[in-house]
């Protein structure tokens, strides 16, 4: 019954808000085609305007992950996490979900495959995967938006916050599993 009932929310939510849109655009007589395009513009504006820092985003990423320095220090840090109940599986999750989620998402899913989704490293793993952000592609992406240029305190408290967030599903891990 509640599995039901949450099916049909979610195949309605997104057309009723959309409607629900249209409609107080109308009720307030407000131009909604020349509103649309006037926005889209925008949009095409911002995409054009972060496009560099998306490739340089992404070419960092490659270079990281082709040089082999996520596996050199998972080696490196392996001995020390293994006495917290650390897998060694879960290392390159740690390493790379500050920089893409997409490639923490592939990390994730080797992991689920490989292990199975019952396995105490695929549940460490996909709570550090819901417990970070992706930092730097917040503060290429979204910084290089509006023109934001002095990244110095946001990426010291973006990569805090990633650490604290590894660190807060390891805790709960140990403490649930």
């Amino acid at each position: 019954m509640i599995q039901t009932l949450m099916n049909i929310i979610s195949l309605w939510a997104l057309p009723s808000i959309i409607l629900l849109i249209l409609t107080m655009g109308l009720l307030k007589k407000v131009p909604l085609y020349e509103t649309f395009t006037e926005g889209a513009k925008d949009g095409f504006k911002v995409a054009v305007n972060i496009i560099p820092y998306l490739v340089a985003i992404i070419v960092a990423i490659s270079m990281f992950r082709a040089s082999g320095i996520i596996e050199s220090i998972g080696e490196l840090l392996k001995p020390a996490l293994s006495y917290f109940n650390v897998p060694a599986d879960t290392i390159p999750i740690m390493i790379v979900r500050s920089l893409s989620g997409s490639a923490a998402l592939g990390v994730f899913s080797d992991i689920a495959h490989n292990l199975g989704p019952n396995a105490y490293a695929t549940k460490l793993a996909a709570i550090m995967v819901g417990s970070s952000e992706t930092t730097f592609y917040i503060l290429a992406v979204y910084f290089g938006a509006v023109g934001i240029s002095k990244l110095r305190y946001a990426l010291i408290v973006g990569l805090l916050a990633d650490f604290i967030g590894i660190i807060s599903a390891i805790l709960v891990c140990n403490f649930l599993f």
